[in-house]
């Protein structure tokens, strides 16, 4: 029933999936914050909603101008109930706007392949990502698939390696230059240091290790059957494909090294898995398998609240 549901693109998907990312993010307020409603606090919150209604759009976008899945709503669904397998993920207002930062600059790089306006569109790569990571510092690693699209798409001028720096360049000379102007310090904006930690310990709960349990072991298996299919996709489209599994790589690396690890790095991961599992999930050729595999997707997230 849930495959019938959404193995085709409709209105009431939006709603249904709108429905669940509302429930996550009110159940991450509701939880995780203390603060007191002013109207500064309801605007703010109102903000980040819609930034996370943004991403699912942009995410939707990205993988159907790329063909990266069939014509389903599959991946948005996947994203929504990630979002309320791990509430989390929705209570950083920081890694909410790096993360929509880092679609837009995704998608830029997905674009690439037409081979139009490839100029524009790496500097608007590089652009993108360096803005997210003023918001998470760790998201500027996803500056690598940018690079690694020169390979993939096989650009070998020169002079394209050099503009999504200058992306990068462009906002960081915009911080330095705000920097002075506020607190009359070039770096007074740069003061603070990233940092790396291996302490997983806030994992030790029940929630948080069926959560990981359950996106690793659905992410890997996907994984294995999604690598195999890339050959099977038209030439033209399996550097795309590449792409979105290497971003899944990044956002577990951004999972690793975070050095504060309260769930919602996690986001970063989000996306690309969704997709990763969706082409999973279309390939499946036993109906009653496909709806168990789903299905636990979807149980899960809701079974989970109630612990």
């Amino acid at each position: 029933m849930i495959t019938s549901i959404f193995k085709k693109s409709k209105p009431i998907n939006f709603i249904i999936i709108f429905f669940i990312t509302l429930l996550a993010f009110l159940i991450a307020k509701t939880k995780l914050i203390n603060e007191t409603f002013t109207l500064a606090f309801i605007v703010k919150q109102i903000s980040l909603l819609f930034i996370v209604y943004a991403s699912i759009l942009l995410l939707n976008f990205i993988a159907s101008k790329n063909s990266l899945t069939k014509k389903n709503d599959y991946e948005i669904l996947l994203f929504s109930l990630f979002l309320l397998l791990i509430t989390q993920t929705t209570s950083h207002s920081n890694i909410l706007i790096s993360n929509f930062f880092v679609l837009i600059g995704l998608r830029r790089i997905m674009s690439l392949r037409s081979q139009k306006d490839t100029k524009k569109k790496l500097f608007d790569a590089g652009f993108w990502i360096a803005i997210a990571s003023l918001f998470y510092f760790w998201s500027i690693l996803f500056f690598a698939l940018i690079l690694i699209s020169f390979i993939l798409y096989t650009d070998n001028n020169f002079r394209h390696w050099i503009i999504p720096f200058l992306g990068v360049l462009t906002v960081y000379f915009i911080l330095v230059t705000v920097s002075f102007a506020l607190h009359d310090d070039f770096f007074k904006l740069f003061s603070e240091t990233p940092q790396v930690s291996y302490d997983f310990s806030n994992y030790n709960s029940v929630k948080y290790l069926v959560a990981i349990t359950l996106l690793l072991s659905f992410g890997i298996w996907s994984s294995i059957f999604y690598l195999q299919n890339i050959k099977k996709k038209k030439k033209a489209l399996r550097a795309s494909f590449k792409i979105i599994i290497i971003a899944a790589l990044i956002g577990f690396l951004i999972v690793i090294i975070s050095a504060q690890k309260t769930g919602s790095e996690f986001l970063f991961l989000f996306a690309p898995l969704a997709i990763i599992i969706s082409n999973y999930v279309e390939i499946i050729d036993e109906k009653w398998f496909k709806e168990v595999f789903l299905s636990v997707l979807v149980i899960a997230p809701f079974v989970l609240l109630l612990l």
